[in-house]
C-alpha cells in the first residue's frame, strides 16, 4: 500500500504540469477536448432563413494561402460555451440562435501548441430574423525562406461580404471527433 501510494505522490506533480500546460479557452468555446473532423461541399445554396423567432450566425473561415503542401487551418467556432461546430480553409456553416447577446468564440484547431494558442472572441445581441454573418481570419505571412508568421481574428463581416463569402466558399460539416 505504501508504494502505490508513493508512487501516486510522485506521479501528481506530473499530472498538474500537464493540466497546467492545457489552452486555457474563454468562457464563450467549448471543451478543449473536442476536435473535429471537417468536410466541405461546394455549389451548395445559401442556408434557409432562420426559424420563426429566431435570428442565424453564418461562421466563415477565410484563409489567404495553404499552411503546407495541401494543408489547411481547421478553426472551430464557439457559441456561449460550447462549440457550434468548425470549418476547413474557405468554408462556412449556419446556426439559429435564439435573440439576446451571444458570446462567440474561434480556435484554431491544432496540436501545435504555438497554432492552438490562436483565440479570438466577439460579442453581439442577435435580433429575430436577421442574419449574422462572423469570419475567422486565418492569415498566412511569409517572412522569407520556409519562415512563416500567422496572424489570426474573428471579426463581423457586413452582409454583402457575408453573402458573398457563402455564395463563393464550400459548406463545412463538422463532425466530432
Amino acid at each position: 500500500m505504501k508504494a502505490q501510494f508513493s508512487a501516486l505522490f510522485l506521479c501528481l506533480p506530473l499530472v498538474l504540469a500537464l493540466q497546467a500546460r492545457a489552452t486555457v479557452l474563454p468562457d464563450a468555446c467549448g471543451d478543449d477536448k473536442i476536435k473535429f473532423d471537417v468536410s466541405t461541399k461546394g455549389n451548395q445554396p445559401p442556408p434557409a432563413p432562420p426559424a420563426e423567432g429566431k435570428a442565424q450566425i453564418v461562421f466563415v473561415e477565410n484563409e489567404n494561402h495553404m499552411l503546407g503542401p495541401f494543408m489547411y487551418a481547421t478553426v472551430r467556432f464557439g457559441l456561449d460555451g460550447a462549440w457550434a461546430g468548425a470549418n476547413n480553409n474557405n468554408s462556412y456553416f449556419a446556426v439559429d440562435v435564439t435573440p439576446g447577446v451571444h458570446h462567440l468564440c474561434a480556435n484554431w484547431q491544432s496540436a501545435l501548441p504555438t497554432i492552438k494558442k490562436y483565440i479570438d472572441v466577439a460579442s453581439f445581441t442577435a435580433e429575430p430574423g436577421k442574419v449574422y454573418y462572423f469570419a475567422a481570419n486565418v492569415k498566412v505571412i511569409p517572412t522569407g525562406g520556409n519562415n512563416v508568421n500567422y496572424d489570426f481574428d474573428l471579426a463581423q463581416l457586413d452582409d454583402d461580404a457575408g453573402q458573398y463569402r457563402v455564395k463563393a466558399w464550400k459548406l463545412a460539416t463538422a463532425t466530432p471527433k
